[in-house]
């Protein structure tokens, strides 16, 4: 089911921009097509237990933080936070994710050059060094 919902969301604003491509040429509506089925199919290998896992972890996590916060554990905190976010990042479901991501992307950017907009789709990594985990609780 979050598959699905995952694929419908990232699908919303293309399927709003297929009806009206704004100029688009038949060539590159095809191509826009294709990259939304290779996406929607890299959506689809997306081990549904390794995401359940990865919530439930994050579930975990969320209420580690807050005990840690609550109890003035700030450093604790936010050491304890950093690893996790690198066992999230590195984890293979998340990596997968990211690829399918970028083929969405990808076809984005070529949306957009269709219109001839410039624009970046989220491609920064932001720097999250100056927050504390504990700010957000």
């Amino acid at each position: 089911m979050k598959k699905i919902v995952i694929t419908i969301l990232c699908l919303l604003p293309v399927t709003s921009f297929a009806q009206n491509p704004m100029g688009m040429s038949d060539e590159d509506m095809q191509k826009m097509m294709q990259q939304m089925q290779e996406a929607q199919a890299c959506m689809e290998k997306i081990d549904q237990s390794e995401l359940d896992r990865l919530e439930k972890k994050a579930d975990a996590f969320e209420a580690e933080m807050r005990s840690l916060c609550a109890s003035g554990k700030r450093d604790a905190a936010q050491d304890r936070a950093m690893v996790y976010m690198k066992e999230v990042v590195n984890s293979p479901v998340v990596q997968q994710a990211k690829r399918c991501g970028e083929k969405m992307q990808g076809m984005m950017q070529g949306m957009m050059q269709g219109m001839n907009q410039q624009g970046s789709l989220m491609t920064e990594d932001k720097d999250y060094t100056s927050m504390h985990v504990c700010d957000s609780y």
